[in-house]
């Protein structure tokens, strides 16, 4: 018999049927992704962490999730298509290196400002890239028109329920691995990862937390929170390459609904929960990557009473494809 939780989530794009089945279907080609800790960040936090580490899945984050769902997920016929995509970073990379997987061509829609080492994993993995302008529409046209002259399926970053369930795997293998969580926290863009995620764990425990970490110069999720409707901002201005799109209508009724709150932080301390990664955790994560613990290390998060109670913190380092030349190049302008 279905509880609440699974009968409330059944009115969103994914519920915990569709990732439980993204799970079996994705088995055999995604990494069970480590979780690691340290009683030195625990000391700094005065929490016990847990880092689930999707830097180190196939393709360098969590994207290879959702995109392995979707190409797994297409009938015979698509398939032979070929899957088209517009993206600037991790799922451009995941789509061409699962398509790969399948045998099937991927053509993948790429502005001309994405960061060259994603662009350099698309190639890598066979993808076809077409250029764009460095903006939504040309992005959106591009692939348009690609859609159009090869009968390919679209498989959208993350306003795609294939998408999103592929995504909420990672919940399901979290909270296996630490089943003692008591609060996630999850980097919030367009959305498709922390829908998944809070879609699937909080069928599993209702009662647990789920938080939301965004830029302070991308903060159109909190604004839409706030609001109670989706905002889109003019222009974004953050270090955090990975998490400047904006929520779309499948993504944002989770975000309204299910996640708790959104802590925004800066890219200085983005930055510096970058340092501590690499310093103390040793894993090479992006800026995207480490938001979540630049936001439990926040006075935000420390001096909010409703997150006194927490006590097991589990953070999603979401990616690690980092630019070096222009992370370097950014942190010598600031």
């Amino acid at each position: 018999m279905e509880d609440k939780s699974q009968k409330e989530h059944k009115k969103y794009a994914a519920d915990i049927d569709s990732i439980s089945k993204a799970q079996t279907r994705i088995k055999p080609y995604v990494h069970v992704t480590p979780v690691l800790s340290s009683e030195t960040l625990n000391s700094i936090a005065g929490k016990s962490l847990f880092f689930k580490c999707e830097c180190f899945q196939k393709g360098g984050a969590f994207k290879f999730r959702g995109a392995s769902n979707a190409i797994f997920s297409l009938n015979e016929e698509q398939a032979a298509k070929g899957v088209v995509t517009h993206s600037s970073g991790n799922h451009a990379a995941a789509l061409a290196l699962a398509a790969k997987l399948r045998g099937i061509p991927s053509y993948i829609v790429i502005p001309k400002n994405a960061p060259k080492c994603k662009v350099e994993n698309v190639k890598r993995y066979g993808g076809q890239v077409i250029w764009s302008e460095a903006n939504m529409q040309s992005r959106e046209e591009t692939a348009n028109k690609v859609l159009n002259e090869t009968g390919a399926t679209l498989v959208h970053p993350y306003n795609d329920g294939r998408i999103i369930s592929g995504q909420g795997t990672l919940s399901l293998e979290f909270l296996d691995q630490v089943p003692q969580l008591d609060t996630l926290i999850v980097p919030i863009s367009g959305g498709g990862l922390i829908s998944g995620v809070t879609i699937g764990a909080k069928s599993i425990n209702p009662a647990i937390r789920v938080l939301a970490a965004e830029p302070k110069g991308a903060d159109d999720a909190a604004q839409s929170k706030a609001s109670g409707r989706i905002i889109t901002l003019a222009r974004t201005d953050t270090i955090a390459d990975g998490l400047r799109a904006s929520l779309g209508d499948l993504t944002w009724p989770v975000v309204r609904d299910l996640v708790d709150e959104i802590i925004t932080v800066d890219d200085k301390e983005i930055v510096e929960a970058m340092r501590y990664c690499y310093e103390i955790l040793k894993v090479a994560i992006e800026p995207s990557g480490a938001i979540g613990l630049a936001a439990v290390l926040s006075d935000g998060f420390k001096r909010n009473p409703a997150f006194k109670d927490t006590r097991n913190i589990g953070i999603v380092l979401s990616g690690g494809n980092v630019d070096l030349g222009v992370l370097w190049e950014a942190l010598n302008s600031r």
